[in-house]
């Protein structure tokens, strides 16, 4: 399946374009960037405009198989020329169709176009290159802007997170994979068939690589090595199952796992979003006010929801409850065949909670 490339990946692209333009006075109709994957993008310019002091120029969003709303779109850059005085500062904003932050919890500040940090870290590089290039020193301003994303951020769920005006410019790795379901769970299957083939007693699963530092710093293990489920955790159980494993650690961040603690074990936000509702379930057990369960249900995400947690002083109860319910979740699907213990953590707040016998698992899986 052919992958795509993300809108930081547009936006750095054409931002690439435009500052060489703006520099070198002439026309650039095609560009090439590095993404964070290592993979290069060599995108064609489109709808370049060339004045005194700034160039416009756009980049056309490309998703490859992956089906996704902003594919064809045009991510537009401008680059203007700023002050001359001394300094030689880049500075990011959005403009028409890039949403703004209104509600704490997210990537970015509230105040900031939703321009998240890997794909401002993108720009900055690949504009500074060319800055180099030209041994220019002076002050630039870079404006991204979808015309249309104000109308394509009402099918997101960017106002529900607290994002308004458009769309957000997003990306890890500069890479859209694509996400064809067959696909992703037959290479689950494969990852697991390869560790069983290892020897491994213990399956080690993941949704993904957050918390992968904090893996690191306070457990030494490296979760790249674990099979990645992304949503699949009820379809990953039964995988592992039928291919013969009698212990599963499933460690992961606690906006995904949260949901496991409702019986959802598929976690795409399409098929269940209901993170602040379970939050404010476990505070409910735990005796918390009325308040305090509005504040939960207010939050934006799991990190600010535990936040409350602390604020009330019921984080510890919250937590005890919340494993307890993913315990049961996690072992009614494996239904006998299979122990599964469960790790949970944030980027934050490091371990949240764990079940009864998961650093045991871990030790056992690092041999």
């Amino acid at each position: 399946m052919n992958k795509g490339f993300t809108t930081g990946s547009c936006a750095a692209a054409a931002s690439k374009a435009a500052v060489y333009m703006l520099l070198s006075g002439n026309k650039k109709m095609n560009i090439e960037i590095d993404t964070p994957a290592g993979i290069k993008y060599c995108p064609q310019i489109e709808e370049i405009e060339i004045g005194k002091d700034y160039v416009i120029c756009a980049v056309r969003k490309e998703s490859g198989d992956d089906p996704d709303i902003t594919n064809g779109i045009l991510v537009f850059s401008k680059v203007s020329l700023e002050d001359n005085s001394a300094g030689n500062s880049i500075l990011i904003d959005g403009g028409k169709g890039i949403g703004r932050v209104t509600r704490p919890g997210l990537d970015q500040p509230v105040g900031n176009a939703a321009i998240n940090s890997v794909p401002r870290l993108m720009i900055e590089a690949e504009v500074r290159q060319v800055m180099d290039l030209f041994d220019f020193e002076g002050n630039l301003k870079v404006e991204i802007s979808v015309p249309d994303g104000e109308a394509l951020a009402e099918k997101t769920f960017n106002p529900r997170l607290g994002i308004e005006g458009g769309i957000s410019i997003i990306g890890t790795t500069g890479i859209v994979e694509p996400m064809s379901t067959k696909a992703l769970l037959d290479t689950i299957r494969v990852e697991l068939r390869q560790i069983k083939a290892e020897g491994a007693e213990v399956a080690v699963v993941s949704p993904g690589n957050y918390g992968l530092e904090f893996m690191k710093t306070n457990y030494d293990y490296d979760l790249d090595k674990a099979v990645k489920c992304s949503n699949y955790i009820g379809d990953t159980i039964d995988m592992a199952k039928e291919l013969g494993f009698k212990k599963m650690l499933l460690c992961g961040h606690i906006g995904k796992l949260i949901k496991v603690s409702g019986g959802i074990l598929n976690t795409h936000s399409k098929e269940a979003d209901c993170r602040m509702e379970l939050m404010a379930a476990a505070a409910i057990k735990c005796g918390a006010s009325s308040e305090t369960l509005n504040n939960i249900l207010n939050c934006v995400s799991t990190e600010e929801a535990i936040e409350v947690y602390q604020n009330a002083d019921i984080e510890k109860n919250c937590f005890e409850y919340i494993m307890q319910k993913i315990d049961y979740y996690l072992n009614k699907r494996g239904a006998g065949d299979i122990d599964i213990q469960c790790m949970v953590y944030s980027n934050k707040f490091g371990l949240l909670g764990l079940t009864d016998s998961a650093e045991s698992f871990l030790k056992e899986a690092k041999v």
